[in-house]
């Protein structure tokens, strides 16, 4: 702690501002569709623009490391308390179809846009990821796998943000406007939208717009199996790095899967197996506890975690530099975005899904 002590504190306080202002209403715009993760890493990028040398102080830069590292981890860890796979299965097989369809979509975007644009590999995995599983919460969890560095983070966070806030915005009327059912409008909320706080202004707005309840539970409900997504594809571009080192010969005979398996992954799945068998028993003073107050709890912290892991990574991050090259990450998330859009669209109407209604 004498060592990590003063940067892991200096990033909670950033995270506890930006959690506070997540929170506040100015007129009828919520700060929620911003969340408290895109406020603290802006504010840490801030931070570093007035003070450049602030992360490199030697007494805030190992805590700084530390939390940008391994907090992160810690935080998708404990989002697997927030997930009852039983549930899920059961209520998220509907949209499957949605699902695949744009997750693949928008993977198969960003490599033609890594190709066309000459970007950089890691920058562009991390906004593919982002764009169609979860935003921060999918970039917080393949960073580590792919070893990519606190700007490349920074680059991929900022994209999504930016289509998240126009998408809060612009989605609920548009969808409203083009026919969508209740229900079909909650499939499309849920894949189309990549940040669960963004899903949830998206959905709550549409409430009103329809005059009904049931969209925000159904988006978000959808929002959680695509979540389930960041297992298979971490685990994959974890195998796909150790291929590429052995057959490139970067690592030398001493590398192996186990030095770059996201070990942090199986956690995550564990606490989700934890909840889903709670789930499972009888209603008791415990399960109701662990049901109602732990999980909210869990949710709550991990919200908080990767914010202080957000503003870490805003430290170590130059603002300018991230606006100097940011043309081409942008038109990357704009062509993911807008891939992801039209497939939820067409893939609902081609199997009938996209004027059904919430019973």
């Amino acid at each position: 702690m004498k060592e990590k002590g003063l940067g892991v504190l200096l990033c909670v306080a950033v995270a506890g501002t930006a959690t506070v202002l997540s929170g506040l209403h100015i007129g009828n715009f919520s700060m929620e569709i911003i969340g408290a993760p895109v406020l603290a890493i802006l504010m840490g990028m801030v931070i570093t623009m007035l003070r450049p040398t602030l992360a490199e102080n030697k007494r805030l830069k190992t805590g700084i490391k530390f939390t940008s590292k391994k907090i992160l981890q810690w935080a998708v860890i404990i989002l697997g308390f927030s997930m009852n796979l039983g549930t899920i299965a059961k209520m998220g097989g509907q949209s499957l179809p949605v699902i695949i369809s744009t997750i693949s979509t928008s993977l198969i975007v960003a490599f033609i846009m890594m190709k066309v644009l000459k970007m950089d590999g890691k920058v562009s995995c991390l906004i593919g990821v982002g764009s169609s599983i979860c935003g921060g919460s999918a970039i917080a969890a393949t960073a580590p796998v792919i070893d990519a560095d606190d700007e490349e983070v920074a680059q991929a966070i900022s994209v999504v943000f930016l289509f998240n806030v126009i998408a809060a915005l612009v989605f609920p009327s548009f969808g409203h406007a083009i026919g969508f059912g209740t229900e079909g409008f909650a499939i499309f909320a849920g894949t189309a939208v990549n940040d669960t706080s963004s899903v949830t202004a998206v959905a709550s707005t549409a409430e009103g717009l329809y005059g009904v309840e049931g969209i925000l539970s159904s988006a978000v409900t959808v929002k959680l199996v695509r979540t389930l997504a960041i297992i298979p594809i971490t685990l994959v571009l974890a195998l796909y790095r150790t291929y590429q080192a052995k057959k490139d010969g970067t690592q030398g005979k001493q590398f192996s899967i186990s030095k770059i398996f996201p070990w942090f992954i199986l956690l995550f799945i564990g606490a989700a197996i934890i909840t889903t068998l709670v789930g499972v028993l009888n209603e008791s003073a415990f399960t109701v506890f662990y049901n109602g107050t732990f999980v909210k709890t869990m949710k709550w912290l991990a919200k908080f975690f990767i914010a202080m892991a957000m503003c870490a990574i805003g430290l170590n991050t130059n603002l300018v530099n991230l606006i100097k090259k940011g043309g081409k990450p942008i038109a990357m998330g704009f062509c993911c975005w807008a891939a992801i859009t039209a497939v939820s669209i067409g893939v609902q109407y081609a199997l009938g899904m996209f004027y059904t209604n919430i019973l």
